[in-house]
């Protein structure tokens, strides 16, 4: 078995870029192994009209202000950018980390993002056939592109559907994520197997990635347990580490 992973995502409603830049620059040094934002425009839980910023623009700061850990996106509205474009985007900052991107994308859901931005937010059927072509558009570009990336730069599927966007994962990605708790982690991981079966993959290929809340950290082999790779604790101002402190210290005693 790989070594568990751990990781961090900070959230981008009701600060600043420099308390942002601050906080990310400390769980590079604490040792995280993962650290993302949201792609989002506006606030989800907080006041809707609160501060925000845009996602890829903190990435590339992000990229440049760390050296360790991996970074990426929790997820990529899909419909957001060209999925040509986004797989440049992705190269690009791919070499600013010196290899250290994921490119984490879904299908979308939240219908203000779309609405005041100018884009169809359509159905989510609709939406999950757009990501499935995209998501060979996105693998065209990247085999075309000169350099090419610098590291492997795994394609991240989030979601939980287990119709269709399970099966995206098993065809085309090289990592999954979806949210606790166990029970529904695990359950969605057994789908997740039984879709690669039927398409012919080795689930052992894929990541498993679960994000969790700041306040369900105390027990991280419930997440071992559940088949999870690797544990994505979600944090928000004022941007308390103490949680992903507390995974940290676990996955190096699980590793003694």
């Amino acid at each position: 078995m790989a070594a568990l992973k751990v990781g961090v995502q900070i959230q981008p409603p009701d600060t600043t870029v420099a308390h942002m830049r601050d906080t990310w620059r400390a769980a590079d040094e604490m040792g995280a192994d993962s650290i993302w934002v949201w792609d989002h425009f506006y606030p989800l839980f907080t006041d809707p009209n609160g501060t925000h910023f845009e996602g890829w623009t903190l990435l590339s700061t992000m990229a440049a202000d760390t050296s360790r850990a991996m970074l990426g996106t929790l997820v990529t509205g899909n419909s957001y950018r060209n999925p040509a474009l986004l797989a440049d985007m992705a190269r690009t900052l791919d070499h600013v980390s010196d290899g250290r991107l994921y490119l984490g994308v879904g299908s979308g859901w939240f219908e203000r993002d779309y609405t005041e931005y100018g884009y169809e937010f359509g159905t989510a059927g609709s939406r999950l056939r757009q990501l499935e072509t995209d998501l060979g558009r996105m693998r065209s570009r990247l085999a075309k592109l000169h350099p090419g990336p610098v590291g492997r730069l795994p394609i991240l599927i989030g979601g939980s559907g287990e119709k269709v966007t399970l099966r995206l994962v098993a065809e085309h990605a090289d990592a999954w994520n979806t949210f606790g708790p166990p029970d529904n982690f695990a359950r969605l991981n057994r789908v997740l197997d039984r879709w690669c079966e039927k398409v012919g993959r080795d689930p052992g290929e894929i990541e498993r990635t679960v994000a969790i809340e700041s306040d369900d950290t105390d027990d991280i082999s419930r997440y071992v347990e559940a088949g999870a790779d690797h544990v994505i604790v979600m944090i928000a101002q004022p941007f308390d580490l103490a949680p992903l402190r507390s995974l940290l210290d676990q996955r190096d005693r699980l590793a003694d």
